[in-house]
């Protein structure tokens, strides 16, 4: 499975222990930045991950901030990308089985890393269900 990941300022803290623990999973990993605490805009990164997204296909993206937030706002702006702001694994099961999410949003000031580990595998083992989702999802895409 291959990942790009992006963060803002506010979660670049946590992004290479995600990293580290996609790369345990064996899972493919582009980072996109940014690699400091320098203040940055979370929209330019949010965009320069889904549109990577939109290009891979097959490819997913997590995008991380302060509250995970902002960056989901600013990637559900690509039409094709649907961007899941998650805080436990539940959610990031739904998200991906119900809602064919592609981006997997979440906060550094939220979510703690064993929360994060619970929500990749999730994410990683969940497959989207189609069926009655495919036509809510295509009615998502028609916004």
């Amino acid at each position: 499975m291959k990942f790009y990941i992006a963060t803002d300022h506010a979660g670049v803290v946590i992004k290479n222990d995600v990293i580290k623990m996609l790369d345990n999973k064996k899972c493919e990993v582009i980072d996109l930045g940014t690699n400091s605490t320098d203040r940055v805009n979370y929209t330019d990164f949010a965009h320069k991950l889904s549109e990577k997204v939109l290009s891979d296909s097959g490819s997913f993206g997590i995008l991380i901030c302060g509250t995970g937030i902002g960056m989901s706002l600013a990637a559900n702006k690509h039409k094709g990308i649907r961007a899941a702001l998650c805080h436990d694994a539940y959610t990031a099961q739904m998200a991906r089985a119900h809602n064919n999410a592609n981006i997997l949003c979440f906060g550094q000031r939220v979510v703690g890393l064993g929360v994060i580990n619970s929500m990749i595998d999730e994410w990683i083992k969940t497959d989207f269900e189609g069926g009655r989702h495919q036509e809510r999802v295509e009615l998502i895409e028609k916004l």
